[in-house]
C-alpha cells in the first residue's frame, strides 16, 4: 500500500493517504499529552503499544458485530483504516469513579456507578472539549438523532465486550473514550482503543496500567503500557 501525503496530525497519530481514496494509513506516535495538552512528554515505545492493543481489540469487536474503521495491520506503528469523516465527539463511557468524574461531582476514585454513565464532549481543542448533552448535539447539528442513536447503542455494547474480555485477564475497565465517524452513510467505531483512551486498573490490587501514569507523574509508565500488551495479546 502505497503511503502519500499526510493529510492530518493530532496529538498521538498522523493519516496519510493511500493509493485508494476510501482507505488512510493511521500512524501511532509516541507522543503523550494529558489536561489538553498542558502537559507533554514522550512515552517510549507507546506507539507500537497502541497500534497492537487497537489491532487487538478493533478484531474482537467486528466479530462482536460491531463495525471499525480497522482494515489490516501494516506495521509496528501502522494501520490501514478506512477514511472516516469523523464526528466531533468523544463519547465516554464510566463503569467507576476517575479523573475528571471525580472532580466534577465530588465523588470517591474507584467507587462503583449505580450504572454505567455515558457522557459526550465536543470535540474542539479550542474549547477545551467540553461536555455536551443530546440537545446541544441536535442543535448544533452535530450528529442527526438516528446516528446519536446508534453512537450511544454502539458504545453500551462496546462497554460489555470490552469489560468482559479485560475481565478475563484480571483487568478492569474502569472508563473509556470512543470516537466515531461516517462512513459511505454508515457510523463506524474509528479512532483507537489502547491505554491512552481507556483506564486500566488491576483487579485486586488496583494498579493502574494506563495513561493515568503519565498525567499523574506515577512512574513506570512504560512497563504499565507494556503490561496490558502482554496480557491483550497472549
Amino acid at each position: 500500500m502505497h503511503k502519500g501525503n499526510k493529510i492530518y496530525e493530532g496529538k498521538a497519530k498522523i493519516l496519510y493517504e493511500t493509493d485508494n481514496k476510501d482507505l488512510l494509513i493511521q500512524y501511532f506516535k509516541d507522543d503523550a499529552t494529558a489536561f489538553n495538552a498542558a502537559k507533554k512528554g514522550t512515552i517510549h515505545d507507546k506507539g507500537v503499544v497502541n497500534n497492537k492493543i487497537s489491532t487487538k481489540m478493533f478484531a474482537l469487536l467486528e466479530s462482536k458485530g460491531i463495525p471499525t474503521h480497522f482494515v489490516e495491520n501494516l506495521s509496528e506503528r501502522e494501520m490501514l483504516v478506512k477514511r472516516v469523516a469523523i464526528v466531533p465527539l468523544e463519547v465516554i463511557t464510566r463503569n467507576k469513579a476517575a479523573g475528571s468524574f471525580c472532580r466534577n461531582y465530588g465523588v470517591q476514585e474507584g467507587r462503583v456507578l449505580a450504572v454505567p454513565v455515558q457522557e459526550f464532549s465536543y470535540k474542539c481543542d479550542a474549547l477545551n472539549d467540553p461536555l455536551i448533552n443530546d440537545s446541544h448535539i441536535l442543535a448544533l447539528e452535530l450528529a442527526t438523532k438516528e446516528e446519536l442513536e446508534t453512537i450511544k447503542n454502539m458504545s453500551t455494547k462496546i462497554n460489555g465486550i470490552i469489560r468482559d474480555f479485560f475481565a478475563k485477564l484480571n483487568l478492569e475497565l474502569i472508563d473509556f473514550k470512543l470516537e466515531f465517524g461516517r462512513y459511505k452513510g454508515k457510523i463506524i467505531l474509528a479512532d483507537e482503543i489502547s491505554p491512552d483512551t481507556c483506564r486500566i486498573w488491576e483487579v485486586g490490587t488496583g494498579r493502574k496500567l494506563d495513561k493515568d501514569r503519565f498525567r499523574h507523574d506515577l512512574g513506570n509508565v512504560e512497563e504499565a503500557y507494556q503490561e496490558v500488551l502482554s496480557r491483550v495479546t497472549k
